[in-house]
């Protein structure tokens, strides 16, 4: 079931490039966070739960994605 999007309020980070090359995130949804990116608005979005976005957002601060 796809979630509905209507009311997601989109932010992108302050740290986001002038260039639009960065993901906006919509998490005032009940249950979701949406996630898209910010050069193609009408575009496909991910969605994970909370707890899924939490997880990553964890892994990204402890530099599990680093290259």
């Amino acid at each position: 079931m796809t979630p509905d999007l209507t009311r997601a309020e989109w932010r992108t980070s302050t740290r986001s490039q002038a260039n639009g090359s960065c993901v906006a995130v919509a998490r005032n949804l009940p249950g979701v966070v949406a996630v898209r990116d910010t050069k193609d608005r009408t575009g496909p979005v991910l969605t994970f739960t909370p707890a899924e976005w939490d997880t990553f957002i964890g892994g990204v601060r402890k530099g599990e994605f680093e290259v």
